[in-house]
């Protein structure tokens, strides 16, 4: 079964959220964010080297990235490498894949995963993912990986599930970032996981739900059928992607779909989403502060300092501040608030344009 695995890894986000140290010009998925020599992309790709073959780990990325990617996966074809020429969302970058795929190999399974996530228990990672593709290779499931809380995160997506014995449990509801509050009632059922955006399924079965539930999507992409491996695909994709929506693959195929299961993981998962989710995995010296760069504290608890500057920085009586000073840019906030953070990154694009993001 092994040489029908694929494995798509999305890598077209632009990373805003770890700005300014990712930028749309190289985002954090071409980053060494965790300090291990090997980038997040590359972390991804190294996870899967040895479940499948080279030849059958694919990349959909922004055509912009094209050469940061080649530089750092060369092992990738440039058949392996999809390119998007806007951003449409998820499921349009789901559906180039898994047309073009279902091409050359019919009875392909596809692991679909982000290229920015943290996973450290790659094992149990494996282990989870195999669980998923069996079931995918053997009936016509979408399956995806469900992730254990173990707080009330109010800034993931969750997953409710039919309790059974069973590996591979059938999907109840899907929630969007609740609030404190009911994401509080989530972790206490215990039939609730959060959504890791990581999905397993046979391409004809991704196909089929194209064609039930996006149709126009389903007959754009299947017009390609003659394009794709040929020199004619990147013009077919530009017109393509000129007129397709853009939409996540959850709320075009997952939340609309009955045949839709999880497998639930417990791996040491991070989506890395924000300063904080990074601040909390990191080594901390005896006040709780995480330094990256030469500085000298005074009467500070747990704030985030980074920098790729040759440059002494020097903070007194602060707590639960990031400061990040890369390239032509100095941020100073507190680390904790995602919402403001957002907010920031969109008013100094309001401002002062693109030359900052």
């Amino acid at each position: 079964m092994k040489k029908n695995i694929y494995v798509v890894i999305m890598a077209g986000g632009t990373g805003t959220r770890f700005w300014p140290y990712s930028r749309v010009a190289k985002p954090k998925q071409f980053l060494d964010v965790l300090g291990t020599g090997r980038t997040l992309l590359q972390m991804t790709f190294d996870r899967f080297a040895n479940y499948t073959s080279v030849d059958k780990i694919w990349v959909v990325s922004n055509d912009s990235y094209h050469g940061v990617i080649k530089e750092q996966l060369p092992e990738l074809s440039d058949e392996q490498i999809l390119l998007e020429p806007v951003k449409r969302n998820t499921a349009p970058c789901v559906a180039y894949a898994a047309y073009k795929i279902h091409k050359k190999d019919p009875d392909s399974v596809l692991i679909i995963t982000p290229s920015d996530a943290a996973i450290f228990d790659v094992e149990k990672y494996l282990e989870t993912i195999h669980i998923a593709v069996q079931a995918a290779a053997e009936d016509e499931k979408l399956i995806t990986i469900g992730i254990k809380p173990h707080k009330p995160e109010t800034g993931y997506g969750y997953i409710q599930f039919h309790d059974s014995n069973q590996k591979v449990k059938e999907v109840k509801t899907f929630t969007e970032k609740p609030d404190l509050a009911l994401a509080e009632k989530f972790l206490e059922s215990g039939d609730f996981v959060w959504n890791a955006g990581i999905f397993v399924w046979a391409t004809q079965s991704i196909i089929r739900a194209f064609e039930k539930f996006q149709p126009e999507m389903a007959e754009t992409f299947q017009k390609g059928h003659e394009h794709y491996y040929t020199d004619s695909e990147k013009g077919f994709i530009e017109i393509t992607y000129s007129h397709t929506k853009g939409i996540s693959i959850d709320y075009a195929i997952m939340e609309k779909a009955k045949n839709v299961f999880v497998v639930l993981g417990d791996f040491g998962w991070s989506d890395l989403g924000s300063w904080d989710a990074l601040y909390e995995m990191k080594k901390k010296d005896s006040n709780g502060n995480v330094v990256e760069q030469n500085a000298i504290l005074y009467n500070c608890q747990s704030n985030y300092i980074k920098s790729k500057k040759d440059k002494l920085i020097v903070a007194s009586d602060m707590e639960g501040f990031l400061i990040a000073d890369f390239d032509d840019v100095l941020l100073i906030c507190k680390k904790d608030d995602a919402t403001r953070f957002k907010n920031l990154v969109n008013e100094v694009k309001a401002s002062k344009g693109d030359k900052y993001i």
